[in-house]
């Protein structure tokens, strides 16, 4: 029962089978039977589970379990407190409102500096600064975070998803592409 830690790169598909325009999990992870247990879209990076068990699979993923996804966004302008007690409080989506969340610029702005470079690199504006938000969430809807940061007026640049329970990709060292396996039940993990 593997539990691989992958820090998914930029541009890669969440699937296995092979994708025309992307490359897929398969160029980066090589144990066999593994499944992603949940997603990141193909633009968005950062930390990834990868599990054969599905009942482990289903405590990751499912939001009654309540296990808490950790985002870096950088958006287009400087939210004002207005907007991140907005995103906290939950947004209204239309078909969905967004559960309450933790929210906070990523402070001091040099904390970024951990981050590996994004390629290509977001777009640059010298007029229009851009901001890094911490939000911390137990739901996982599809494009949530970029479509909430959106609808309180400051789209997503750039996602990366830096933790999963009390797994951080920092203290894990993984570079984007890298992987390692995990127990599947460490009491550090907060998934067993």
């Amino acid at each position: 029962m593997p539990l691989l830690a992958l820090n998914k790169p930029f541009g890669t598909i969440c699937q296995f089978s092979p994708h025309e325009k992307h490359p897929s999990l398969g160029v980066w992870v090589k144990t066999p039977g593994v499944y992603p247990a949940g997603r990141l879209d193909t633009d968005s990076e950062g930390l990834l589970l990868l599990t054969d068990d599905g009942a482990l699979q289903a405590r990751i993923t499912e939001p009654r379990h309540k296990l808490v996804k950790r985002y870096w966004a950088q958006v287009d302008g400087a939210p004002d407190a207005h907007a991140l007690e907005r995103l906290a409080a939950g947004v209204d989506l239309g078909e969905f409102v967004t559960r309450p969340c933790d929210v906070k610029r990523v402070e001091p702005v040099e904390s970024v500096d951990q981050l590996w470079p994004r390629n290509p690199p977001i777009r640059y504006r010298a007029a229009i600064p851009t901001t890094w938000i911490e939000l911390s969430i137990s739901e996982g809807r599809n494009r949530q975070v970029r479509r909430m940061t959106a609808a309180v007026g400051y789209p997503t640049l750039r996602l990366v998803r830096v933790g999963i329970g009390a797994l951080d990709i920092f203290s894990l060292g993984l570079a984007p592409g890298a992987s390692i396996e995990l127990p599947p039940r460490a009491p550090w993990s907060g998934i067993g």
